[in-house]
């Protein structure tokens, strides 16, 4: 089991370096896109040798309120400004749903990219 300390989770940066450290110490990879953490929760690099752990996200109602819609508009901001303009108007309207509060946001991602896999704990 691996501990998420959602008090630590006030931004998706943040989530990174928490999740990279819990399982790879200080400095510790685990995904820095959301690519990247399916990739290492299929056992890419990063991921433990076995596949017999479970992320346990303490305190997660703190990391739900900082990961809400605030940050969730400035992550699609950050992704519109480097998109491929193709992709511009999907994420355009992301962008315009999470600022009037509505769609999934960066919490949603997150926790439904670790319960897919079957990885989640909510504590």
């Amino acid at each position: 089991m691996y501990a998420i300390d959602g008090r630590r989770v006030q931004t998706l940066e943040d989530f990174w370096r928490v999740i990279g450290e819990a399982v790879n110490g200080p400095g510790g990879y685990f995904g820095r896109n959301l690519d990247a953490l399916h990739d290492c929760l299929h056992g890419g690099m990063g991921a433990p040798e076995h596949d017999d752990y479970i992320f346990e996200w303490r305190y997660h109602e703190v990391s739900r309120r900082n990961l809400g819609y605030t940050e969730t508009a400035r992550q699609l901001k950050i992704r519109f400004d480097h998109c491929h303009p193709s992709n511009r108007p999907l994420v355009k309207a992301d962008l315009r749903a999470a600022k009037a509060g509505t769609g999934p946001t960066v919490f949603d991602w997150l926790t439904g990219i670790l319960d897919q896999h079957g990885k989640l704990r909510l504590a």
